[in-house]
């Protein structure tokens, strides 16, 4: 068994992926609360699907049942995988009590989690100004290094934004090297494109991987795909909706688009947080302009070149393509934490709908299988899933340093 922690484990779109690849996860350590609560309730599921017990589950998540009846079923050592706690100094004791309690001293062959990007992204920086660099999640991955030293994996994954690359002139991303060949690991990283791992959004990730220096292993090498399929075979499935609307029923069977991306199988039938925003009539006026013209393959209007009975900021210079339709015929734009904020940058691409995205919606885009279920409010659901690594691309990786470590008979 190759037993792994998942830390800065968000929503645990790392997580999922490595645990469908095979690997068990030990414990996942994640500071928000809401986050840590979806992954409770993840846990729950994997309980309920070994058990036979799935019905208990769709009960829940269909609201039949509280989660406090639910919870009541599930062996509470299931729910304690999860820790919700900072990953600081002061905590980093008592997490690691938590961890080996779980582990029952079963060797921890993988560490995975990328800390909080925002102050390495680009869109970070540009927003925060010269602020970002008194960001105290700007030396938070110095935390990593701590429970490599404590736990001495066979491998890790360190996941992060691309921006990582640059940030104070590569200074950062040197310190994160050389530190983890002082730890003793073999390492290497790369820009990888979630695109090209089957999932149907562009999504460029520093992937950071390292081996144990005494094991001889290199990166992986990964199949890179061309993207098979598209938005409108994504959501050919779900029901027709308007602003304001909400509908969890099944428009049609699923097709071999969800079927590949391991979105939804022939057998799931539960469909939940379908719901949609409601927007005032200027976003929608904007909506229904820029949904019109990705309809006839014209680039959408900037800001600016917006009517100007439309445009009430003043800012009219930066941050112009705020207003941007995800296309039916090709893949997605990134999605983001800020999609929690509001929809404009993820207008759904028909005009008869006339809307943003749902959070199903935006949960399929990043790869989130229909069981997965979000925890929180409509916003704490949107960020948790903008803030996420997609589950089929980490599946993806894991299967392949899986595959290394399989040959290598550890």
């Amino acid at each position: 068994m190759y037993n792994v922690i998942d830390i800065f484990a968000g929503a645990g779109g790392l997580s999922e992926g490595f645990r469908r690849a095979g690997f068990n996860i030990v414990s996942h350590i994640e500071m928000d609360d809401k986050a840590c609560n979806s992954l409770q309730t993840r846990e729950a599921y994997y309980y309920c699907l070994e058990q036979n017990k799935i019905d208990l589950y769709k009960s829940y998540i269909k609201g039949e049942i509280t989660q406090k009846e639910f919870y009541s079923y599930i062996p509470q050592k299931i729910l304690e995988k999860v820790i919700n706690k900072e990953i600081k100094n002061g905590t980093f004791a008592n997490i690691c009590k938590t961890i080996d309690k779980q582990r029952n001293n079963k060797k921890i062959t993988g560490i995975i989690g990328g800390p909080p990007c925002q102050a390495y992204s680009i869109a970070g920086r540009s927003r925060m100004g010269k602020s970002v660099e008194k960001d105290h999640r700007n030396y938070l991955y110095k935390q990593y290094f701590k429970f490599l030293k404590k736990y001495n994996p066979d491998f890790f994954v360190f996941e992060n934004v691309s921006g990582l690359e640059t940030a104070k002139k590569g200074s950062i991303l040197e310190d994160i090297k050389t530190n983890f060949e002082n730890l003793g690991y073999d390492i290497d990283y790369k820009i990888l494109d979630a695109k090209n791992f089957g999932v149907l959004q562009s999504r460029k990730r520093l992937i950071l991987i390292g081996f144990k220096n005494n094991l001889n292993l290199k990166y992986p090498e990964f199949t890179l795909e061309e993207p098979k399929y598209n938005i409108k075979n994504l959501f050919s499935d779900l029901p027709f909706l308007k602003a304001g609307e909400e509908n969890n029923n099944y428009y049609q069977k699923a097709n071999t688009c969800l079927e590949e991306t391991h979105i939804r199988s022939k057998k799931w039938d539960v469909l939940t947080q379908n719901k949609t925003r409601t927007h005032n009539e200027r976003d929608l006026k904007i909506y229904q302009i820029q949904a019109e013209r990705k309809l006839k393959n014209l680039p959408e209007y900037k800001y600016n070149e917006l009517p100007k009975s439309l445009i009430t900021h003043k800012n009219t210079k930066i941050f112009l393509d705020k207003f941007k339709v995800v296309p039916y015929n090709n893949i997605s734009h990134t999605i983001v934490a800020h999609i929690s904020k509001d929809g404009h940058h993820y207008i759904h691409p028909d005009v008869k709908q006339n809307r943003s995205l749902t959070v199903r919606e935006a949960a399929r885009i990043q790869s989130f299988p229909d069981d997965y279920f979000f925890e929180g409010s409509f916003t704490n659901a949107f960020k948790q899933i903008g803030n996420a690594v997609p589950p089929l691309m980490a599946e993806k990786i894991a299967m392949q340093i899986l595959k290394i470590l399989k040959k290598k008979q550890i």
